[in-house]
């Protein structure tokens, strides 16, 4: 089968990202992925919600922007009004940043990681992993260089990406015009010692096969290891 864009079954699109995208934030990226571009922001607030007994927290908001897609889509304007997509990936991202960090040496504050998509083209909500985990990662550095921290309160990196069975064959990182066709869509989220923070597989056509969950798996993982590696040459180590 021959992709859309040309790239072999197993190849990520282009991946770019750009630090201190934006000015006021303590931590900053545009995270592009082919044709999707998604803004993630790190707020640094000096407290934590009512239900945080110990340590700190960390929490994600994402919104699609009104012309992101092909059709505008209505504005989320408030928390009661989000859509269910929206809530669904926002709980994601926060689950998937708060698995990679030590809570308790952030406390007593909270990091809110905002992720707008500026443009959709497939696998929005696991770049807003990616790109969530680096804007998390340069605000705790900021901490740390102000005194406020002691030491950086993250454990491992974490990513996520996306692969899917279309016309049979099992593709990674799928862009929109594969994922809309796809009758399997399979996100993955892992840290980078290959363990599994959140999988969502859905047969969007048909059932499918525990072998195929597996290649579909071993796609993901092999791309959330090279994702891995460019988070790296961004932040360098964590210690």
């Amino acid at each position: 089968m021959t992709r859309i864009d040309g790239r072999r079954a197993d190849q990520l699109r282009p991946v770019k990202i750009t630090s201190d995208y934006t000015k006021f934030a303590e931590g900053c990226v545009l995270m592009e992925m082919g044709e999707t571009r998604v803004l993630c922001t790190a707020s640094v607030e000096e407290k934590v919600p009512l239900h945080v007994k110990s340590g700190g927290w960390i929490t994600a908001e994402y919104s699609m922007l009104p012309r992101a897609n092909r059709e505008r889509t209505a504005r989320d304007i408030s928390k009661l009004k989000l859509s269910p997509r929206s809530a669904e990936i926002q709980r994601l991202i926060g689950r998937a940043l708060r698995s990679a960090a030590d809570l308790e040496l952030l406390g007593p504050r909270q990091i809110i990681v905002d992720c707008d998509v500026l443009q959709g083209d497939g696998g929005t909500r696991t770049a807003s992993v990616t790109g969530g985990f680096l804007a998390l990662v340069l605000a705790c550095r900021r901490l740390v260089a102000e005194g406020k921290l002691a030491k950086l309160p993250i454990r491992t990196f974490v990513a996520g990406v996306s692969s899917g069975i279309v016309n049979g064959e099992a593709l990674l990182d799928l862009c929109y015009e594969e994922d809309s066709r796809a009758e399997v869509d399979f996100n993955c989220v892992m840290t980078s010692e290959g363990n599994l923070i959140e999988l969502q597989a859905t047969g969007e056509g048909r059932p499918f096969t525990p072998a195929e969950q597996e290649k579909l798996l071993r796609l993901a993982g092999a791309g959330i290891r090279e994702l891995n590696a460019i988070q790296k040459s961004i932040t360098g180590d964590l210690i």
